[in-house]
């Protein structure tokens, strides 16, 4: 099944986060928990983690790119426990 992530609200007046770095590529398989990325915000960088197990299928942003909260950052599918 098909699981878009998305960039999060890590605050309540966040508009957008700096994707800083991406912590998988594409076919790598992660495990809940895992990180994914992380993204800066005015006040921190924070890391973003996978909710499932799961295969990323593709980079939806740039390393560098300011992303609205919202918007998709990986695609991934999920992968059957």
């Amino acid at each position: 099944m098909a699981l878009k992530i998305k960039m999060p609200k890590l605050s309540p007046d966040m508009t957008e986060g700096v994707l800083c770095q991406y912590m998988v590529e594409v076919g790598d398989v992660v495990e809940p928990g895992q990180v994914l990325f992380e993204v800066e915000t005015d006040k921190v960088v924070s890391q973003i983690e996978a909710p499932a197990a799961l295969r990323i299928v593709s980079l939806k942003a740039e390393e560098g790119d300011a992303v609205a909260v919202g918007d998709t950052v990986l695609e991934t599918e999920e992968i059957a426990p």
